[in-house]
């Protein structure tokens, strides 16, 4: 009955519901800064590991593969798709000043600022949550061309999955600003600051699969390709950096299973 109720409204305004439900378990993670200044290592590769996991599922169960679908079974707009949201986020990290925070690493990337270490965590936590909002947006925009009680679910599921993945995520931040002798509530604030950008990226992923049908799988494609970027080029790095990699490991293990449960039993 929910699901039916959802389908009279609008997946741009769905796709902004759910990114406002990813932005509250990013700040709901942020607040633990508000009790802790500091994460065990184990348990920072861990969690890191498992969010790494839930944004590797999303991006083939939620996305790719409904993309091959949507193509007839022809792996080209999936594949032409993934490789553009790549390349999208590498000009973004080339261009984008940002730090790493899982393990305090101090090398800059992106243009060159005079901007501190924290404002620095802010932006690459930002650089993580774009495109998963843009995923999510995506997901609940191509409702726009025929969805039903089973494409809400599914997108229903990667917003969760987002969202769960989030928690460490932003508990990651915050604590890692609160080391560099940040106030908790200032680490607070701009821990959960870092994920605003989420609706903003699930609306113009929504409006996007709105837009053109045509061009829908390769939109899709686009938002998994940003994912998966995310994920090899800084997540997996980080949290191999550490001395407990196998952990991190298991992590990533745990948090695929998790998003595969998700997709399967609500897609």
């Amino acid at each position: 009955m929910i699901l039916q109720t959802l389908e009279s409204y609008n997946p741009v305004f769905l796709a902004f519901l759910g990114t406002l439900f990813t932005w509250f378990m990013t700040a709901l993670g942020s607040a633990f800064v508000i009790f802790f200044k500091s994460i065990k290592e184990w348990l920072l590769d861990t969690m890191l590991g498992f969010a790494a996991g839930v944004m590797i599922a999303a991006s083939f169960w939620s996305l790719l593969d409904p993309a091959i679908e949507m193509s007839n079974g022809s792996p080209f707009p999936a594949v032409i798709g993934f490789l553009l949201g790549g390349a999208f986020l590498r000009l973004i990290d080339l261009l984008l000043p940002h730090v790493h925070t899982a393990h305090g690493e101090t090398e800059r990337e992106g243009i060159k600022t005079p901007w501190g270490k924290s404002t620095l965590m802010f932006l690459a936590d930002t650089l993580h949550n774009f495109p998963e909002g843009m995923a999510v947006g995506v997901g609940f925009g191509a409702l726009a061309h025929g969805g039903d009680a089973t494409s809400i679910a599914a997108a229903i599921a990667l917003t969760l999955g987002i969202g769960i993945q989030n928690l460490p995520e932003g508990a990651v931040v915050s604590i890692a600003m609160r080391r560099e002798n940040m106030s908790r509530w200032k680490s607070f604030f701009w821990g959960q600051f870092s994920g605003m950008v989420e609706p903003l990226g699930g609306v113009l992923g929504a409006l996007m699969a709105v837009a053109a049908k045509p061009v829908l799988a390769y939109t899709m494609a686009f938002a998994a390709g940003a994912m998966i970027f995310v994920v090899v080029e800084e997540m997996i790095p980080d949290i191999q950096k550490g001395k407990h990699g196998h952990l991190a490991t298991i992590g990533v293990m745990l948090g695929f299973c998790v998003m595969m449960v998700l997709d399967v039993l609500l897609g």
